[in-house]
């Protein structure tokens, strides 16, 4: 059973999907990419191009991930507008948090970005808190990256313009057929770190080999609420999962446990 009591009041969440979205590059309150934690991360990333001229974005992208997953160690924070500067400088944030990390890479090596709203089952996060499933929220919402890379995807076939943080690795049928199963939402892996070697598949599309845990979540999607240009604009417009009371209230606790202890 999950709850609803600490979910925000009325807020209307009604779905936009299709409605295109052109994303930015500009700096924002959460994406804030000109502050100097930010920057001090991209020269960590070799051959990180200039903002103006990124050589291989794709591969900066890559090589962003994986030094934000070695460096951010991973928390149940529930503060999903806190600043990228801010996640950079506690060196820990939750799997939102380090998303907005690699939004942020992307955007100061001036590729575009956008975010699509999704609203998950609470239920999904079920393995995670096996002992207090009445507290989990009923309703998650997630703030899916895309970019905007032109060219070919990772697997060589032609792409959309606009790539989802779930191929960043691989097409997602090429993904689903890894050794290493699917995502199972407990233990020390969370979504952020699971996206580079299995498929996160939100849409039904992808066939998962039947004998490993499933890559195909879109069971536990609710809604689908659309793209918008920035996460700052999803969530000032949908609120995040939990009401501002019960973040003051979770953050101390849930924004220094570790995912999986």
């Amino acid at each position: 059973m999950t709850s609803s009591l600490l979910m925000p009041r009325r807020r209307a969440r009604a779905g936009t999907a299709g409605q295109e979205t052109p994303g930015s590059t500009d700096p924002t309150r959460i994406l804030n990419w000109r502050h100097p934690h930010v920057t001090s991360l991209l020269h960590r990333i070799a051959g990180t191009p200039e903002p103006s001229a990124p050589a291989d974005p794709m591969a900066t992208l890559r090589q962003a991930h994986r030094l934000i997953a070695s460096t951010v160690r991973p928390v149940y924070s529930v503060r999903d507008e806190r600043p990228v500067s801010e996640v950079l400088r506690r060196g820990r944030g939750s799997c939102s948090q380090r998303l907005a990390v690699l939004e942020s890479v992307a955007r100061a090596s001036g590729v575009a970005t956008r975010v699509r709203g999704l609203l998950v089952d609470g239920r999904f996060w079920y393995p995670r808190f096996p002992q207090l499933h009445r507290i989990v929220p009923d309703q998650v919402l997630l703030a899916w990256p895309e970019f905007r890379v032109e060219g070919l995807s990772p697997s060589g076939r032609p792409a959309a313009p606009w790539l989802a943080v779930s191929e960043l690795f691989g097409g997602l049928d090429e993904l689903s057929r890894g050794n290493g199963g699917g995502f199972t939402n407990a233990g020390a892996e969370t979504l952020f770190e699971a996206l580079s070697r299995t498929a996160i598949d939100w849409d039904g599309t992808t066939v998962c080999p039947a004998a490993e845990p499933a890559c195909d979540l879109s069971a536990y999607v609710l809604a689908d609420l659309g793209h918008f240009d920035s996460r700052d604009e999803l969530f000032a417009r949908h609120g995040q999962t939990l009401c501002p009371m019960a973040r003051l209230l979770a953050e101390p606790v849930l924004g220094r446990h570790s995912a999986g202890a």
